[in-house]
């Protein structure tokens, strides 16, 4: 009888260590995407484009650039309060000082600059009508999943991008990437120039 106590002592006095706390992993927010891609026009006065949009977007003036630099009155984000994402949208109107040339080369620029943080960079190129673009998909961890340029070679250019305001991670921004994929290329199919 002696003995079973002191066996249940000693097994008692091992079994009450003090319990280690083990962090957990960092844990992602879920996102929750609207239920269906609406749409809406676009169709401000005197903007030298006219496009659709999502109805769960918000256009509002690119402030950081706008602010500092009058001559570019056209550059806008559609911003997704729901997603904290947004679509910036770049104008540039082709002449001698900005060249076809040279806003091709500073577009591919931007895009390839995410190319430390990139897995990869695939480029799909299509036209409509005299509207040419590009949609570069760029994987991994960097700042924008899309970037994209619309120009009519001509007259005028635009250079795209989505941008999230948190740190950039694939997997926990996936469902919002691939879901506004469809929004950015709806928006690139009706955008029209003036």
């Amino acid at each position: 009888m002696k003995q079973l106590f002191y066996i249940t002592l000693l097994l008692s006095l091992f079994s009450c260590r003090p319990t280690t706390f083990t962090p957990k992993p960092p844990g992602y927010f879920r996102l929750d995407t609207p239920q269906s891609h609406t749409y809406r026009v676009f169709d401000e006065a005197g903007f030298p484009y006219t496009f659709e949009y999502p109805t769960y977007g918000k256009i509002e003036r690119d402030s950081i650039f706008f602010s500092e630099r009058a001559d570019n009155p056209y550059w806008i984000n559609i911003n997704f309060p729901s997603l904290g994402g947004m679509i910036n949208l770049t104008y540039k109107k082709i002449d001698s000082k900005a060249t076809y040339e040279k806003l091709v080369g500073d577009s591919y620029g931007f895009t390839f600059f995410h190319h430390q943080k990139a897995d990869y960079i695939n480029s799909d190129y299509f036209n409509k009508g005299n509207l040419s673009f590009v949609l570069y998909t760029v994987g991994g961890n960097a700042a924008s999943r899309y970037q994209f340029t619309a120009t009519d070679s001509v007259k005028n250019f635009i250079l795209g991008g989505l941008y999230f305001d948190v740190t950039p991670n694939a997997d926990s921004l996936k469902p919002a990437t691939d879901f506004l994929e469809k929004d950015i290329e709806h928006l690139l199919m009706t955008l029209k120039f003036r």
